[in-house]
């Protein structure tokens, strides 16, 4: 029986960062939509693209490489992201990319990937992330679906209303326990009136 891997959490800043994504069908599209969403600079590699990354490549916004994928396409990269059904394919930018130190995620392949993608609920700046190592997709999904329901939009709103209040207390209030106090006692107030009991 495999050991169960431990994955250490965190949230990667990808502004302006080069990615590669490995792939052209609906998968792929889905993968290379959340990397841009982060501010990646996005290659595809991909003889075809599903009507969704044709779009993508056709407004600029992803570079095509109309090529099957060739080991020298890792050059450079931060982040690759393996999405084809093709074993040897998935397996060959594995090796490769470990090989060069790159970060890495084949889809549904946790065994490939130096890193997992979470199931992930976004509010404005609040991202909520579920994983289960890999274990139990379905899981995830479930346990995210559930934090849709629990927290909506409004959380993104109180969290850009916090985010445009905390430099203003910081300038006028000196004394971080004082700070703490405030922050605690509004968040406490704005809680009570979006979730009353």
């Amino acid at each position: 029986m495999n050991e169960a891997r431990i994955y250490y959490p965190l949230f990667l800043e990808l502004k302006n960062r080069s990615c590669l994504v490995i792939g052209g069908g609906q998968v792929a599209f889905r993968k290379a939509e959340a990397l841009l969403r982060c501010g990646a600079k996005v290659t595809v590699v991909s003889p075809r693209l599903s009507t969704g990354l044709k779009q993508l490549a056709r407004k600029g916004k992803v570079l095509w490489k109309k090529v099957p994928f060739r080991p020298g396409d890792l050059a450079g990269r931060e982040l690759v992201v393996a999405a084809t059904d093709d074993q040897r394919v998935n397996l060959q930018a594995a090796r490769e990319a470990r090989r060069r130190k790159i970060w890495i995620n084949v889809v549904d392949q946790p065994a490939l990937c130096s890193f997992i993608v979470p199931s992930v609920v976004r509010r404005g700046r609040l991202v909520l992330a579920v994983s289960t190592g890999g274990a139990s997709p379905a899981l995830a999904k479930w346990i995210r679906k559930d934090l849709e329901t629990r927290y909506g939009p409004e959380f993104g709103k109180l969290l850009a209303h916090a985010a445009a209040a905390r430099g203003q207390v910081h300038r006028n209030l000196r004394s971080p326990a004082g700070r703490k106090r405030l922050f605690e006692k509004a968040l406490k107030a704005y809680l009570q009136v979006l979730k009353p009991s």
